[in-house]
């Protein structure tokens, strides 16, 4: 009879451990039955931690005994009623529950249908516990991947932040570089301009002595142009600042920069006052598109001076 029992609640879907220490424990299916959904919520880890604590871990009650008049136990403290002494002190060993009474009202065996009623209510609740299971799993397993999105995310800000940093700190070291090669430019031009100075007063000094007269102390001034005389535009080279017309997705903005500002630089201003992301400059005319590769150039250099129409994509 134990091994069909034991057979029928594994064909309900509890493992084969869990059936054996049922059928064990309680002698019987209905028992059995019992002894599932008293300890369905604990795991085989803590069954056997409490099997463990008890003086005899092998003990098991006693099935009823040929003969043996059926006699009816209730505890006071749960309500369940028990067919003889043993099962009773079984119970109270499992639960510790110490108030029991005699019933003059007989247990009948569970009939057919009853068993039937009995094992689809845990079927149900079995189904119920393991969908509740999966449920939980799922929610898990989104705020995971949520969790897992943030983080992510804000390595991958955290990356380009560092990145756009990077690229600034370029800009300006080029920047400097620049000015410091224009510096040098300035001063070897007028090194030169200096020497070639000395040698021509030099050379006017040592012919003066050859003729006999004193050389001039001043040279002669260069003549000042007339108000009649035709002025001449001022070039490129001589701004300091470019008025840039930038037009973006979110409208028309007006600015100026030092001529010596990258594009790149031009770029992360409009992100900071705007939060478009620019990937390209395009003039119109002359036409030009001015990607990520020209970055590094200054206004001056791209030939945005003084002043240029820029549509920022």
């Amino acid at each position: 009879m134990a091994s069909s029992d034991l057979s029928l609640l594994i064909s309900m879907g509890f493992s084969q451990e869990r059936a054996e220490l049922a059928v064990k424990n309680t002698g019987g299916l209905h028992g059995a039955i019992e002894w599932l959904e008293q300890n369905q919520d604990k795991s085989m880890e803590e069954i056997h931690a409490i099997s463990s604590h008890e003086n005899d871990p092998n003990a098991e009650p006693p099935a009823l005994q040929p003969g043996e008049t059926a006699k009816s136990l209730v505890c006071n403290e749960c309500g369940k009623r028990f067919r003889s002494q043993a099962q009773a002190e079984f119970h109270a060993s499992k639960t510790e529950h110490v108030d029991f009474a005699e019933s003059t009202e007989e247990i009948t065996p569970l009939t057919e249908e009853e068993k039937k009623a009995r094992l689809e209510e845990l079927r149900q609740k079995l189904a119920e516990k393991r969908a509740g299971q999966s449920e939980q799993d799922k929610e898990d397993k989104k705020r995971n991947e949520a969790i897992r999105r943030k983080s992510t995310k804000e390595t991958q800000d955290i990356k380009e932040n560092l990145q756009k940093k990077e690229q600034l700190k370029e800009a300006a070291a080029k920047r400097r570089e620049k000015q410091e090669e224009i510096a040098a430019k300035e001063r070897i031009k007028a090194k030169i301009a200096a020497d070639k100075e000395a040698r021509r007063l030099k050379t006017e000094k040592e012919k003066a002595e050859r003729e006999g007269r004193a050389p001039e102390s001043v040279s002669a001034a260069a003549p000042v142009p007339t108000t009649s005389s035709p002025v001449a535009s001022k070039s490129a080279s001589a701004y300091t600042e470019s008025r840039l017309r930038l037009q973006t997705s979110s409208g028309t903005v007006q600015k100026s920069f030092p001529v010596d500002t990258t594009l790149f630089e031009v770029a992360a201003a409009i992100s900071q006052d705007t939060g478009v992301e620019v990937q390209t400059f395009t003039q119109n005319y002359p036409k030009k598109v001015y990607d990520h590769t020209d970055w590094g150039l200054t206004l001056k250099e791209a030939g945005l001076v003084p002043s240029a129409v820029l549509i920022a994509r």
